[in-house]
């Protein structure tokens, strides 16, 4: 009798775990199905009902969809109130909780949670830290992060390394970062890693050393992924160093060009600057129909800085389909302004906020104001920096300075120096106005310039120096 009752327990038990069990995947399940805020309190409603708000596998999920998602910015908020009802969270709902914040920009209740896990006795881990340090903006903290990490015996995980050293790249400490880099165990460094490395160098405009780690990379045995060829082409950007940007182009595949529309437009934007348009317009006509509204905006710009103006018009007339924004445009107006198209760039600069609802910025205005200025209309871009609902910075008043001087409108320049000189001190408005003084023969003024800058210590810029023999070989 007591062996009959025994097994009547037993299986009433295992039948409740059952019906537990299959309570709880139905949860997961519906939790999982969630594609909105609403769906999700919805559900959640659901756990809370059933019993389960105390349950951290299912109580988990809520919080991962508050973390990644996109629908809603307070998805973080809602977070943060499910969390407090916790009463034992496990490290796995800490990290979602850092990592949803870090994700929704809020740097701060990131690090106060951080702070907070610690106080309840949780340990931080691998995760923790590579959520927290790429949130890292600031050189003190970073430091104090690098310290957490030594104390929790970390230093050795290959993935919180190779965020340590991207961190110190973002700071602008490349030699904490190569001393990283230097460290590592050979059989930890990976593609992450020299990635990291490299992208550090060119943040921090040290663009020759990345192209040195780029062929060092390449020496060590390591084939570069898409992050490593657009960051690699970016540096070769920047110094105009076209034959090891097409070095670059010859050695990738065409699994990686076909795969990879951020290589492609970065293969335009790099022949684009070093001056090789027809290579650019090469690789954009042959992306046929995998271009996005960056590859339209890369051959535009890249044309308009060329002096196409007429072709980039009509690339942008082409690319009405993929929907423009606020870089299309300034590829647009500086087509304008390279080919004198004066009632054109007027009519896309109405044409950007009324048929497309772009806001125009300051860099918008500067382009008008320039293209005002080459076609020696400096009153009417004087006007228009004056009424602009954005403030003027020191780009736009240098444009206009520099039109005043090409057209010969001395009084016009002397009060957009007055503007300068408000907003920054620069060698170049000096130099721009002495020679307008010069031009009309007032030496005086020229000397009482000159005087000026030696008594405010503005420097003459250096002469220009060719970069051409200090590429790194390959």
């Amino acid at each position: 009798m007591r062996r009959l009752c025994w097994l009547g327990s037993r299986r009433r038990m295992s039948s409740s775990l059952e019906s537990y069990n299959s309570r709880e995947q139905h949860l997961v399940s519906l939790l999982e199905a969630c594609n909105t805020m609403r769906d999700l309190g919805q559900a959640h409603g659901r756990v809370i009902r059933t019993g389960f708000d105390q349950h951290v596998f299912v109580v988990a999920r809520v919080l991962t969809f508050c973390a990644v998602s996109d629908q809603n910015i307070d998805s973080m908020d809602y977070a943060i109130s499910v969390f407090d009802r916790i009463r034992l969270p496990d490290a796995f709902i800490w990290n979602t909780m850092i990592r949803g914040l870090a994700r929704a920009r809020r740097p701060r209740d990131a690090f106060l949670f951080f702070r907070r896990m610690r106080h309840r006795g949780k340990a931080p881990d691998s995760f923790t830290f590579s959520f927290l340090i790429k949130l890292c903006r600031n050189a003190a903290i970073g430091a104090q992060l690098h310290g957490c990490v030594l104390r929790h015996g970390l230093q050795s995980h290959a993935f919180v390394r190779n965020t340590l050293i991207h961190m110190y790249g973002m700071l602008g400490d490349m030699s904490n970062a190569r001393w990283m880099f230097e460290e590592m165990p050979g059989v930890d460094v990976d593609t992450v890693s020299w990635n990291s490395l490299i992208d550090g160098y060119v943040h921090c405009g040290e663009y020759r050393e990345a192209l040195r780690m780029f062929l060092r990379m390449q020496r060590s045995g390591f084939g570069p992924d898409e992050a490593t060829v657009v960051v690699t082409l970016s540096a070769c950007s920047e110094l105009g160093a076209l034959d090891f940007g097409r070095w670059v182009h010859s050695r990738l595949s065409s699994d990686m060009l076909r795969d990879f529309i951020s290589v492609s437009n970065s293969l335009i934007d790099m022949y684009a600057k070093c001056g090789a348009i027809d290579r650019a317009r090469d690789v954009f006509e042959g992306m046929k129909e995998r271009r996005n509204v960056v590859s339209w905006n890369s051959m535009i710009l890249g044309l308009a800085m060329h002096g196409y103006a007429d072709q980039a018009l009509t690339l942008f007339n082409r690319m009405r389909d993929a929907s423009p924004d606020g870089i299309t445009f300034l590829g647009v107006l500086c087509a304008c302004a390279h080919g004198g198209l004066v009632d054109e760039g007027r009519r896309h600069m109405e044409s950007m906020t009324r048929d497309y609802g772009i806001k125009p910025t300051v860099r918008h205005y500067g382009c008008v104001v320039d293209l005002l200025g080459r076609a020696g209309l400096v009153r009417e871009a004087y006007e228009l920096i004056k009424g602009m609902p954005v403030e003027g910075n020191a780009v736009v008043w240098r444009t206009l300075l520099a039109a005043c001087r090409v057209h010969g409108d001395l009084q016009l320049g002397e009060r957009v120096q007055t503007h300068l000189q408000e907003l920054e001190e620069h060698s170049s408005d000096y130099v721009l106005l002495s020679h307008m003084y010069a031009g009309r023969g007032r030496w005086n003024e020229v000397f009482r310039l000159r005087e000026a800058m030696q008594g405010r210590g503005v420097q003459k810029p250096e002469p220009g120096n060719s970069l051409i023999n200090t590429l790194p070989k390959q």
